[in-house]
């Protein structure tokens, strides 16, 4: 027997799995990360030898794996919404964006600061990676299929879709301005980077990834649904490959023309969402995305795993882990009740999107693209730790949690509950 048999083997029963279980974790305390964290760590810990992937030495590898996953991640999450966008429409969006995403950047550089005694551009690179919410781990808490029922897009579900489909590329500027900060520290002190950084990392690239986003949509969703040649109106054909062409066309162009992809996928598949609001073949694009994603997030949550069996947690300190577990249970659901003050969604489902902020893939994402860029003061092993420890919290606490909470959610906006009963601002 050789180690490719063993991994032939692993690949099989992982896309076995990445099939099965979502169906059978479904109504249940757990989730179907929980369980490919825990298998990638078990099987590292048999007597068997298993390579395992390091970030610091493997990193590459990581960012582009990591990269591949969260775009087709944000395509399906964008391709399953069905509220038209609008600004009175997505108020919670604008919300969470606005207030909670910044004010933990801030939180938790601030924590990395003072807890860890970390130079500052560290611990703005810490907060920028673990500010983002993540739209590939939260298959609990998203909205369902598009053309679902209204349970399947509840005001929680809602903003918690919309809020990680688009923070994912918000994201991006905060990591420049970590990148920068680490820059002009090793040179000596400047803040002519500032400017630079407004301009093009902040505004420049946000309105290129837009716009792209914006027209590569208009364009695909013209050709899938009204172009007049049979052969372009590819939704008479229904296939679903589709949409990766949709993902990969959106995203690289956007990035060829310095502008942050993750904002353009997920804006691309709202406006072809758009294009044929009630069109079936939305929901083929859809199934398509979401089996990528879940063979995708098996594989990377299978080798998290055998990471942290090979020692990924020995550069965390005690502080390490304290901030984490305060980014989950203190940063997040403070921000994000703060943004949702005076707004018109209930108590229930205010405490759901305080506490479902999931941290996953695209914190892993932004870590690994970040140092490549600059080794941040030599301390990437202890950034690691802190980014890993948690996201594997993350993981098992949301997953343990999200079934229950959107049952008894559901429970009560089925009931009427005035104060927590599923409200649309925009009707």
């Amino acid at each position: 027997m050789t180690l490719s048999d063993v991994a032939y083997m692993c690949l099989g029963m992982g896309a076995l799995g990445a099939a099965v279980l979502p169906r059978v974790v479904s109504r249940r305390p757990f989730s179907m990360p929980m369980i490919f964290l825990v298998a990638g760590v078990l099987i590292q810990l048999l007597p068997v030898s298993v390579p395992a992937v390091d970030p610091v030495h493997d990193r590459l590898w990581v960012e582009h794996t990591t990269e591949v996953c969260v775009i087709v991640s944000l395509m399906g999450a964008g391709l399953a919404i069905d509220r038209p966008f609008g600004r009175r429409r997505w108020s919670i969006t604008w919300r969470l964006l606005g207030v909670t995403m910044p004010l933990t950047v801030v939180a938790v550089a601030l924590l990395a600061w003072g807890l860890l005694d970390w130079p500052p551009a560290v611990a703005l690179l810490l907060g920028a990676v673990l500010a983002p919410t993540d739209p590939v781990l939260a298959g609990e808490v998203r909205v369902g299929e598009p053309l679902g029922t209204e349970r399947d897009e509840d005001e929680a579900r809602f903003a918690l879709t919309s809020e990680a489909g688009l923070n994912d590329g918000l994201a991006f500027p905060f990591v420049y301005a970590a990148i920068a900060l680490a820059t002009a520290a090793g040179t000596g002190w400047s803040a002519e980077w500032i400017g630079h950084w407004a301009l093009t990392d902040a505004l420049g690239r946000c309105a290129v990834g837009l716009a792209v986003g914006a027209g590569v949509g208009w364009l695909l969703g013209w050709m899938f649904f009204r172009a007049r040649t049979p052969v372009l109106r590819l939704s008479e054909h229904m296939e679903g490959f589709v949409a990766l062409a949709a993902t990969f066309l959106s995203y690289g162009l956007a990035e060829v023309l310095h502008g942050y992809g993750f904002l353009s996928v997920f804006v691309t598949a709202c406006v072809i969402r758009a294009a044929e609001r009630s069109h079936g073949y939305h929901k083929v694009l859809h199934e398509f995305t979401e089996q990528i994603e879940r063979l995708l997030t098996a594989l990377l949550l299978f080798l998290l795993g055998g990471y942290l069996a090979a020692g990924a947690l020995s550069a965390l300190t005690l502080k390490g882990a304290a901030v984490g577990i305060l980014v989950l249970l203190v940063v997040r659901p403070l921000t994000g009740w703060l943004a949702q003050v005076k707004s018109t969604t209930g108590r229930l489902e205010r405490a759901v999107v305080s506490l479902f902020g999931i941290r996953g893939i695209g914190s892993l994402f932004y870590l690994s693209y970040a140092l490549g860029q600059n080794s941040f003061s030599g301390l990437e092993r202890e950034l690691w730790a802190v980014v890993a420890f948690t996201v594997v919290v993350s993981v098992m606490m949301h997953g343990a949690m999200a079934t229950p909470a959107i049952n008894r959610l559901e429970r009560r906006n089925h009931d009427g509950d005035p104060g927590t009963a599923h409200r649309r601002p925009y009707m």
